[in-house]
């Protein structure tokens, strides 16, 4: 039976049938890559901005200039490379988000809190840089 509720227990199925954790050594292991898919999800998103940034052509701001991406022109063909990059970059960000929204769907309070623990910290270690204000031109929230 699906709880509709949250609800606290290690026993807990996340997403596939087969993903069911029925010890505390499980639930701490499920826990765990909850916050680490968490992190990386931040980690996607801001590659993406920073790949939008760079094909946009317009300056970075300072605050978020690295010394790995250098400020170059970009030909026609490469721009088309990036747009690819970045649409390969769009795409498992949103599958990652989806999988992400269905495990908070479990309504378990441990999944729940490691999830948005796992946000708050890959945004505060890869986002927190002022990039956000720098690419606003998505209504969507999933963008």
């Amino acid at each position: 039976m699906m709880h509709m509720t949250f609800y606290w227990s290690k026993k807990v199925t996340l997403l596939f049938d087969s993903w069911k954790t029925d010890s505390w050594t499980s639930y701490t292991l499920s826990l765990l890559a909850c916050l680490i898919v968490s992190i990386f999800y931040q980690f996607l998103e801001n590659r993406r901005i920073r790949l939008k940034l760079l094909a946009s052509g317009k300056p970075f701001p300072e605050e978020i200039q690295a010394p790995l991406i250098g400020r170059t022109i970009i030909g026609s063909r490469a721009k088309l490379g990036v747009r690819v990059a970045g649409a390969v970059l769009f795409g498992l960000s949103s599958a990652i988000g989806y999988f992400l929204m269905l495990s908070v769907m479990s309504y378990n309070g441990g999944v729940f809190i490691a999830i948005v623990v796992g946000l708050a910290i890959g945004y505060l270690g890869f986002r927190s840089d002022g990039e956000d204000s720098a690419v606003v031109d998505s209504s969507c929230a999933c963008a």
